[in-house]
């Protein structure tokens, strides 16, 4: 794959995309530690904004109409989220992507990503 590609690009676009994040959603509700955080969301909603948000900061077509990180997660931090639910996610996220042959060095640029909105998310910033 040509390194003046995209991440979005490498990992197949839009339908890598839509496979990953649904995918990676049934990953995180079958976690029981991470399932209650989720629990009165409309997850159609949901998946729909974390494929635009993924597709944004991969490097495809910026749709994402969401609020920033630190307002989004307000909630998950009045739930009582903490680092040891980002590991999760981020565990997760790389787990599904592997599955779906996402080549290992993406896999570590796409996980980068999300650590660097940890402080964020967990409203530090």
């Amino acid at each position: 794959m040509s390194d003046d590609k995209s991440i979005y690009e490498q990992i197949g676009g839009e339908a890598a995309m839509n496979v990953a994040v649904e995918d990676f959603y049934r990953r995180v509700l079958s976690d029981e530690e991470l399932a209650p955080f989720f629990d009165d969301i409309d997850m159609d909603r949901q998946i729909d904004k974390q494929k635009a948000f993924l597709t944004m900061v991969t490097g495809g077509p910026n749709q994402y109409t969401g609020r920033d990180m630190k307002s989004a997660h307000a909630v998950v931090v009045a739930k009582g989220a903490t680092d040891r639910h980002v590991d999760l996610v981020i565990k997760h996220l790389a787990e599904t992507l592997a599955s779906l042959d996402v080549p290992a060095n993406l896999i570590e640029q796409i996980g980068a990503v999300a650590e660097s909105v940890r402080d964020d998310v967990l409203g530090r910033k």
